[in-house]
Parts: structure tokens; sequence; C-alpha cells
């Protein structure tokens, strides 16, 4: 392409030449001189020069700079091709980072709520535990108490009947009078607070 634009411009070199040496022949004597102007030996001397530095230049110029330029446009072609590919590989990374990022986004989101149901449910099974463990207590205090309430009556109907026969046995030997009497009683109160402090 450059040589041909380098040989149209020989060719219209050439054809001013022409037409500068055919308007020298018509230029009369005495007039300035146009700077076209010359003789005919002298054009075809200046288009031998010319013609010579055409085909040295085509010859020897021109394909090294041809080449060069071929160089320089295949390199500046590649870099543009090299630098589309890599935009291309980096808008690709880029949205795949953007996927990654909404996923583990999404997967934080989801961690965040299932701990928080997880924890939920934790507190929901404590609390039915603890429920239920107070409520086995509780069972546990009543039965307790109920036996040792039970456990004390029978201490207190033995304790009585132990009593009642001791004092009916007293009574049995001897005759009480008033004093005695009283002494009688406590004496068997005496005796049932001693018990009593041993039990406790």
């Amino acid at each position: 392409m450059l040589t041909q634009r380098l040989r149209q411009a020989a060719l219209a070199g050439a054809m001013l030449l022409c037409m500068s040496m055919a308007s020298a022949a018509e230029q009369p004597h005495g007039e300035q001189p146009s700077l076209f102007a010359g003789s005919l030996g002298n054009s075809i001397v200046t288009l031998i020069i010319f013609g010579l530095v055409v085909f040295i230049l085509g010859k020897f110029a021109w394909p090294h700079l041809m080449r060069v330029l071929a160089e320089r446009e295949q390199t500046i072609r590649e870099s543009l091709e090299d630098a589309k590919r890599e935009r291309e590989q980096a808008e690709v990374l880029l949205e795949k980072y953007r996927q990654q990022i909404e996923q583990a986004r999404v997967e934080a989101s989801e961690i965040v709520d299932g701990g928080r149901r997880n924890a939920e449910e934790v507190g929901r099974r404590v609390q039915e535990e603890a429920r239920r463990e107070a409520g086995q207590m509780v069972e546990r205090a009543k039965r307790e108490i109920q036996l040792a309430a039970d456990a004390a009556k029978k201490d207190v109907y033995d304790l009585t009947a132990e009593l009642a026969v001791d004092v009916a046995r007293r009574i049995v030997r001897k005759e009480l009078s008033p004093e005695d009497h009283k002494d009688l009683v406590a004496e068997s109160l005496e005796r049932m607070r001693k018990r009593d402090a041993k039990l406790n």
C-alpha cells in the first residue's frame, strides 16, 4: 500500500516536471524566469536523476522501510489483541469474583441464620430440660417431705403409745394424787423432748 503511494507520488512529480518543461518552452525570453523554467536538456537530466532516486529508494530503502512498518503494524496489532484478550479475561475473573463474593455472602447469611435457629433450639431444649428437672425435684422433695412427715407421725404415734402404756403402767401400780399426776405429765413431756432431740 505504501509502495503504491510512493509510486503515485513519483508519477505526480514526473508530470509536474513535464508541465514545467512545457511552460518553460513557451515562456518568451527576457521575462523573469519561473521556478520551473529551464532548458530541455536540464529537464531530461532532472528526470533521469529523479528516476534514479526513485529506483534506488524503491530498490533499497522502501523494502526495508516497508518491512519495519509492517513489523511495527504487526506488533501494534498483537499488542491490541493481547490487551483485548487480557481485558476479556479480567472481565471474566471479575464476574467470577463477584459471583464468589455473592455466594460467600449468601452462605454467611445462611450460617448466621442457622446459628440463630440452633441457639433458639438449644435455648428451648435447655428450658424444657430445666422445667422437667425442676418438676422432678419438686416431686422428689414432696415425696421426701411426705416420707419425713409419715416417719414423724409414726414416731409420734409410737412415742404416744409408749407414753400411754408407760403412764397406764404407773397408774395401775399406784393411785395418783394431783401432784403425782402433774409430775407424771411433766416427766412424760420431758421424755418426749429428749426423744425428739435424738430424732433430730
